[in-house]
């Protein structure tokens, strides 16, 4: 499982938010007190780029989909979960649109709101099935 790896992408897509982008040290020095290395540290990796290189899209895909709620309006957490979960079901084939959502909904519901986990599989699960649509 990538659980772990998951949560540290949250936390420096988070810290991001505050900080203008990713901080290379920061990311370091996350990677080695998570202790991850390895292919874990390559999904990392890969998902940031796919979340530097995609966010505009991601920013529409989400105004989109939360109509109460603007991207720039959701809560920093919230949209830190969203933006790894779509990296993976729309810019990764070795990972399955259920389990981006589960695991989206599980860091949500140890890092967020009480309402968050229903919020970002809702908010995923409609993404989801546009897709499957196209």
């Amino acid at each position: 499982m990538r659980t772990l790896a998951r949560e540290t992408l949250f936390k420096i897509i988070f810290a991001s938010q505050f900080t203008g982008g990713v901080d290379s040290g920061f990311k370091s020095a996350l990677y080695k007190a998570e202790k991850v290395a390895g292919n874990d540290a390559e999904y990392c990796d890969r998902v940031l780029n796919i979340i530097d290189a995609k966010r505009e899209e991601f920013t529409v895909i989400l105004d989109k989909h939360s109509r109460l709620f603007p991207e720039s309006g959701l809560f920093p957490a919230d949209k830190s979960i969203l933006f790894i979960a779509l990296a993976e079901i729309l810019y990764t084939d070795d990972i399955p649109d259920a389990v981006a959502v589960n695991e989206a909904a599980n860091i949500a519901s140890k890092y967020s709101s009480e309402k968050s986990a229903s919020f970002v599989s809702g908010i995923l699960s409609e993404i989801i099935r546009e897709k499957k649509n196209v």
